[in-house]
């Protein structure tokens, strides 16, 4: 008997949970290396960390295609219409839970004076406002120009990986585009483009203090580009009551007409 969600999607198809799985994996290696030029060399250039960040991603993603390894991305999908938000609540779940899984290691690992920090991403009280205009800045800024090359297919949007099957070439410069992003940001806030980097290291130091800033920032951020893209660069709606006379009818109406595979849809 298959298990299907109120939408009527199966969510227990093999191929299905394989892209959880895939989640779970690419997160959790991505932040495990990445963390890493953090916690366990703490006093490196933010060059060095920058780089570091836009390695990890992208090695990551070379070895895995179509993960999205980010609940920024995974959302902005959802709001595209890409992503069923019944896959979207199990795929960001498989990223938190690799974030809490990669900076486990890392804690095992860590010597003792590093592990009360973990990397944490922190602000100041003061300049919360500040943080959250350069978070949707630079992420704005990075999903745009991520995803306006010019394609016959815009489907090919808000990722943040690299796809043999992809004809544009812009996706290559993701990573590089990533460690600018983290160039800009860690002199404010450590940087934290992606909310499941700041969830692992503060679920484990039990530290939320101003952790809502690492979601509404990055998260904002996505929905902006989405709609610059989808509504502004190369409209699918003419207004907002269109898009939600399709949602009804992708997600509500036909659910059978629903996105079953991130990567048949969004050529990850």
């Amino acid at each position: 008997m298959k298990l299907q969600s109120p939408l009527g999607l199966d969510i227990c198809c093999l191929p299905f949970l394989r892209d959880v799985f895939r989640e779970f994996v690419g997160t959790t290696l991505f932040l495990f290396t990445s963390l890493s030029s953090v916690v366990l060399w703490p006093h490196l250039d933010p060059l060095h960390v920058a780089l570091a960040f836009g390695a990890s991603i992208a090695l990551t993603c070379v070895c895995l295609d179509g993960v999205h390894l980010n609940p920024a991305v995974t959302l902005a999908l959802v709001v595209g219409l890409r992503v069923s938000p019944w896959q979207a609540v199990l795929y960001v779940g498989a990223q938190l839970l690799g974030a809490i899984t990669a900076c486990g290691l890392l804690f095992g690992m860590a010597p003792v004076s590093a592990k009360d920090k973990l990397g944490i991403n922190e602000v100041r009280n003061e300049f919360v406002c500040l943080y959250i205009y350069l978070y949707l800045s630079v992420n704005l800024s990075i999903f745009i120009t991520y995803s306006s090359g010019k394609n016959k297919r815009p489907l090919q949007t808000f990722t943040s990986t690299i796809n043999r099957k992809n004809k544009c070439k812009k996706e290559g410069h993701f990573p590089l585009l990533r460690s600018t992003g983290k160039s800009i940001q860690i002199g404010f806030t450590g940087c934290g483009m992606n909310p499941a980097r700041s969830f692992g290291p503060a679920v484990l130091t039990l530290n939320l203090e101003n952790h809502w800033v690492f979601w509404a920032g990055p998260c904002a951020g996505a929905i902006l580009a989405w709609l610059m893209y989808d509504l502004l660069l190369y409209p699918r709606w003419t207004g907002l009551s269109d898009w939600i006379i399709e949602f009804r009818q992708v997600f509500l109406t036909s659910p059978s007409k629903q996105p079953t595979n991130p990567q048949s849809n969004t050529e990850i």
